[in-house]
């Protein structure tokens, strides 16, 4: 049986967010490790890391992931960027390892103002120079995330992940996590058996199925190709639930952590969304 999480807020503290996703029933949790809309955050208290790690003890609740910050652009030719970029994933990996967190997933940047080669290039050598800088001890894991092609955004094409991580040379340091609304409106199909099967097939061929170590699912609210970043709730967009029967039941992906990032809230009933998409996910399975 998969293992179902979701992004949670971390306004209350780290081990609050953890009670939070235990309390409706998810297996696992996604949160950012800091304030995602600064450049500069404090380290992690280590008291703080230490009730997060005792509330996944005592609620059984496992992988948790951090997502980075959106305002990281590893691969902008604008040098004060770039430096502040590189600076502050370095400490989203310094602070997953100080909470006990594996892995970090992150949008791989923007080639804004210059071409794409050359970003995904300068995504390689920036990567390579934060391990070097890292202490030989932080051996966190960066999952790239498949994105959703808009304007001069990297890693929208299976063959882009692939450069970024081919041209670094720490490969052992990168998984990929597999967005569905981001895959999709990015104009990959996986919304019939035949489409579900090519698409794992190609994402096999050019990056390869053991680098897949988590999925993002979400619904789409626009449809295949149209580059739009929105995400709806689970079978209530245009990929609709066929796909995620595929993924869920995939004894492929049976060990796979799958995060939601649908949109907050209560429906018009009073229910909370997070527990509709989580049941409406259940249902699915076999």
């Amino acid at each position: 049986m998969p293992y179902f999480g979701v992004h949670e807020s971390i306004s209350l503290g780290f081990d609050a967010a953890v009670r939070k996703v235990a309390s409706v029933g998810f297996d696992c949790v996604q949160i950012f490790s800091a304030n995602a809309s600064r450049w500069q955050n404090k380290p992690i208290d280590p008291k703080a890391a230490e009730r997060f790690q005792t509330a996944l003890k005592e609620t059984g609740v496992s992988r948790p992931l951090i997502h980075d910050s959106y305002l990281i652009n590893i691969a902008s030719v604008n040098s004060e960027l770039l430096e502040k970029s590189i600076a502050a994933f370095k400490e989203e990996l310094i602070r997953a390892d100080a909470l006990g967190i594996p892995c970090v997933v992150m949008h791989p940047g923007s080639a804004k103002d210059d071409t794409r080669e050359n970003a995904l290039r300068r995504a390689s050598e920036s990567f390579d120079r934060i391990f070097r800088e890292l202490p030989e001890t932080n051996r966190i894991v960066v999952l790239v995330e498949t994105t959703a092609g808009q304007g001069a955004y990297l890693g929208a094409t299976f063959e882009e992940i692939a450069a970024i991580i081919d041209g670094t040379d720490h490969k052992d340091r990168f998984g990929v996590c597999f967005d569905t609304c981001h895959t999709f409106v990015a104009g990959y199909d996986f919304t019939t058996r035949e489409t579900f099967e090519r698409t794992f097939e190609e994402f096999d061929r050019k990056i390869g199925l053991e680098r897949l170590k988590a999925f993002h699912l979400n619904d789409a609210v626009k449809g295949l190709g149209s580059k739009l970043d929105r995400h709806a709730h689970i079978g209530r967009g245009a990929l609709g639930l066929e796909p995620f029967r595929f993924i869920v039941n995939d004894p492929r992906f049976a060990e796979t952590p799958m995060y939601l990032e649908t949109p907050k809230g209560q429906t018009p009933e009073g229910e909370d969304w997070d527990a509709v998409n989580l049941n409406t996910l259940k249902e699915l399975l076999k």
